[in-house]
């Protein structure tokens, strides 16, 4: 009966016809569409399902529009080449962010981009990698308003298609170990020279074990990456600031102990400071200076210093 209805059709509709038929289906996909989707929004309140049940929606409806636009205008593409290659554009154009996720799926595991346990960062996204799937992969969730990298607790889905866009790092792949640096400042008028010193040895002692991993990992990463750091052991170093002189630490650290090595750098630096009376640590400040003593420094510099009838200097 179907191909009967079809053959009766081929015969006596018009281009007209098959223009309004056309015009009418589509509208009542539509009408469909938006029925289904208000049923879809009174019942599930929840964003992330409700973004994925309105993708399945459209596919649907996509599906169903293709084939019966075909039906109608059957006789107008005299060959099935035509019709099949029409139908497949538009199921791609469909369902594209599907097929470039499995493509992302199918980079991550034959380039080794990233594994479950892995942290890393994906154009603003950082976390911690806990799942991966065809469609997307799933993070735990870390920075953002947590310092030094701590997990904020927020689960993240990353659709796979993302890593063929977006740049991607990886913190624990082949090398397990980023730089970090600690920054301490003293004022100009503390011994900088032997606060240099204590920051050293106390640099040193807490992170030697960290340094001699990352040596064992480097040789091993050298193997497939070129990788060459001509010092793997911390370093201080100087710098003037308007406050004081700045001494900062760069070290080694495994990505997920940047807080934990921050914390036990400090406290031993705050503890051997403290039975030193010749370093300050420094602080922003704001130094006033009143014009009778200003005036009177210049008399003892062998400057003259006449301001005027409203108190400003005229040089």
């Amino acid at each position: 009966m179907f191909s009967e209805i079809h053959q009766w059709w081929l015969e006596h509709a018009s281009f007209q016809g098959r223009a309004l038929a056309t015009i009418a289906l589509l509208i009542i996909l539509i009408y469909l569409r938006l029925l289904a989707l208000r049923v879809l929004h009174s019942r599930i309140t929840d964003a992330t399902r409700s973004y994925i049940w309105r993708r399945r929606i459209t596919y649907l409806m996509t599906l169903i529009f293709v084939p019966l636009i075909g039906w109608l205008w059957s006789d107008i593409f005299q060959s099935i080449t035509t019709l099949l290659g029409l139908v497949a554009a538009a199921l791609v154009l469909a369902v594209r962010e599907l097929i470039a996720s499995i493509a992302g799926w199918i980079l991550i595991h034959s380039r080794r981009l990233f594994g479950v346990g892995d942290r890393i960062e994906i154009g603003s996204l950082t976390g911690d990698v806990i799942n991966i799937r065809l469609f997307e992969f799933t993070l735990l969730e870390v920075g953002n308003w947590v310092e030094a990298d701590q997990s904020t607790g927020r689960i993240i889905h990353v659709p796979n298609m993302k890593v063929l866009s977006d740049p991607l790092m990886n913190y624990t792949k082949d090398f397990n170990f980023i730089w970090n640096e600690l920054s301490v400042t003293l004022t100009f008028e503390s011994n900088w020279q032997k606060a240099k010193t204590i920051i050293y040895g106390i640099a040193i002692s807490v992170l030697s074990d960290a340094s001699e991993e990352a040596r064992r990992q480097l040789r091993k990463a050298a193997e497939r990456y070129m990788i060459f750091f001509r010092n793997l052991t911390p370093i201080v170093y100087t710098k003037v600031r308007d406050n004081g002189v700045n001494l900062t630490i760069r070290y080694l650290t495994h990505p997920r102990e940047r807080r934990t090595s921050e914390h036990h750098l400090w406290e031993a630096i705050l503890l051997r400071f403290e039975e030193h009376d010749d370093i300050e640590l420094a602080y922003p400040t704001i130094r006033y200076f009143r014009r009778a003593e200003a005036s009177e420094r210049s008399r003892e510099g062998g400057e003259s210093f006449k301001p005027d009838e409203e108190g400003q200097d005229d040089r």
